[in-house]
């Protein structure tokens, strides 16, 4: 597990050591530092699989993330021209730091560089990230055998979850995270990713098939049960939440003890009790051994996770919270870290996490 993440002249931070638990959940308003937190390790596992990381050198776009140039990455009070990202791993530390180029999209290191095994251990392929603009609906999914028979890998945008829930439909379920209600329920992923998934709406059942003779398979959607199953139903016919919220759902059942999930908005199109359903199944995941980091804006992910500490599904010492603020007078981004209690209740509320509701009912009321 990582331990921390630490980061040096990187967009926000002139220095920061994020602490990181099974699950550690990013909050904050815009723009204040919390995407960088994932983006600076999807920088990391990006530069691996392209083959720079070996020599110590960044790619700053591709899959997993965007950044543009040396020019955007670098902190705009920095006083050196060295960028540095690590992270602690079982009390050790790895670094990579690289020197500033105002236009290149790969940073060089700033110094000769050796890479062992490692210090690549937590992005195997027990990784996934999942960025925030995620596929939309589609009738047809392409499939993708080196990413998904090959790395395991869901697609940063969850363009392959089809075709991951296609070949490991029957991959047994750990019984920790298979979903509490269902007794019934089969442990195939298959099956447990259709009883997850009626908690964003319900009655539904995923199906997916191979479209003959072609490289795509097809994802439909019921709802009902034996002679009250409705037609089967193309995905761009049921919305984005569903589609949205596959993947993730897909990672945290199916990703392996020990592995690793970024997650961006996992909220996004969900209704309010999906959206704390998603957190319970993210506090599920991470209890199960699997360490999970999100960026959220939503209060109902966050009750989700809370209530899953409150039922002892998730030990409360392995849940961090970061609500992150940028500071005018410092041009920095800086973070506060309320814990939360065995009751689900945290240890202090700072100003602006998550009060709107509060501040605007004492309007209403006033």
């Amino acid at each position: 597990m990582i331990d921390a993440v630490t980061l040096k002249n990187f967009k926000g931070f002139k220095s920061a050591e994020i602490p990181l638990a099974p699950l550690t959940v990013l909050t904050g308003l815009n723009s204040s530092g919390k995407s960088t937190v994932l983006q600076s390790l999807g920088v990391l596992r990006q530069s691996i699989d392209a083959g720079f990381l070996s020599s110590g050198s960044w790619l700053l776009n591709g899959p997993f993330v965007e950044l543009g140039a040396g020019s955007d990455v670098l902190h705009e009070d920095s006083d050196s021209e060295e960028i540095s990202i690590g992270f602690i791993q079982d009390g050790a530390r790895f670094s990579w730091t690289v020197a500033y180029a105002q236009q290149a999209d790969v940073l060089e290191p700033n110094a000769s560089f050796k890479a062992s095994e490692s210090t690549l251990t937590p992005f195997s392929d027990r990784f996934q990230f999942l960025r925030a603009d995620r596929v939309n609906p589609q009738t047809i999914s392409a499939k993708s055998r080196h990413a998904v028979s090959q790395n395991k890998s869901l697609g940063a945008k969850g363009e392959f979850a089809a075709h991951f829930l296609a070949i490991f439909r029957d991959q047994p379920v750990p019984v920790s995270i298979r979903y509490p209600e269902a007794s019934e329920t089969t442990p195939g992923l298959l099956s447990q990713v259709n009883a997850w998934m009626q908690e964003f709406s319900p009655g539904v059942r995923l199906d997916v098939r191979d479209v003959v003779g072609t490289d795509y398979v097809r994802l439909s959607f019921t709802y009902g049960s034996g002679v009250n199953e409705s037609n089967a139903y193309r995905s761009t016919n049921v919305g984005f939440g569903l589609a949205y919220s596959l993947p993730i759902v897909i990672s945290c059942l199916a990703t392996p003890v020990g592995g690793l999930i970024l997650i961006e908005n996992p909220e996004a199109h969900l209704h309010p009790r999906g959206q704390m359903a998603m957190g319970r199944l993210v506090a599920l995941a991470a209890s199960a051994g699997i360490q999970v980091i999100v960026e959220t804006h939503s209060d109902h992910f966050l009750n989700g996770v809370r209530l899953a500490v409150k039922r002892s599904e998730l030990d409360y010492t392995n849940a961090k919270i970061h609500f992150f603020s940028r500071n005018p007078a410092l041009r920095q981004s800086t973070f506060v870290s309320p814990s939360v209690q065995p009751d689900g209740r945290l240890s202090f509320w700072p100003e602006g996490f998550f009060d709107q509701w509060d501040n605007a009912l004492m309007d209403l009321c006033s």
